[in-house]
Order: structure tokens, then sequence, then C-alpha cells
């Protein structure tokens, strides 16, 4: 089963800074919207983040001002910048690209998941 590999996961305290990385293999052809999700304890998974191949993004408004994502299309790899973190961003954060799959329709393929705890 193909999988995206995250790193960058940890504990901050609130007010700091974490960056997430999240690399997806070169088997995934044609990959278009990279993104973020988030699931925290007890609670449904929640967008965070997404950019297009053209760079265009989109935030949540629990995040906008505060995070940043990028991607870079050479290494396959889409980043999330978080600045100003609180202890409700604590959560397991998953990365998502949207590729062609075997078949040769798009599917979402996701990450592994990184666990960030803000807290004191």
């Amino acid at each position: 089963q193909v999988q995206l590999v995250e790193s960058g996961g940890g504990l901050v305290q609130p007010g700091g800074s974490l960056r997430l990385s999240c690399a997806a293999p070169g088997s995934i052809r044609s990959i278009t919207t990279m993104g973020w999700y988030r699931q925290a304890p007890a609670n449904q998974r929640e967008f965070v983040a997404r950019i297009s191949s053209g760079g265009t993004t989109a935030y949540s408004d629990s995040v906008k001002g505060r995070f940043t994502i990028s991607r870079d299309n050479a290494k396959n790899t889409v980043y999330l910048q978080m600045n100003s973190l609180n202890p409700e961003d604590t959560a397991v954060y998953y990365c998502y690209v949207v590729g062609l799959s075997g078949s040769g329709g798009l599917r979402n393929y996701w990450g592994q998941g990184a666990p960030v705890t803000v807290s004191s």
C-alpha cells in the first residue's frame, strides 16, 4: 500500500513553532492537490490547509494567519509551518496528496500521521 512519509511532529510550548514535512513516493503520478488534516482526541478529522499544483492555498479559519503550507514539486513534498501554536492545536496531523491510482482515476493518498502536542 502506497503511503506518504511524515516527519516533524513533537512537543512544543504554547507560542512555539513546528514544521511538518510530508514526502510522497515517486510511484504516485500526476500529483495535484497536497494538504493537511488533523484529528484531536475524541474529535473528528478536520481540514487544516491545502495547496494546488499551481500554488493556490486555502486554510481553515482556526489556523489562518498562523500556519503556512508550501510544496516542493521536485521532491514531491508538502510542508506545514506552524507558528503561534496553542493547546487547541494539539492533534495528530495527517498529510494527503491527490494523484493517479493504478486504475487511472484520481484518489487520495495519506500519511501515517504526525503527533503534535502543545503544552507547557
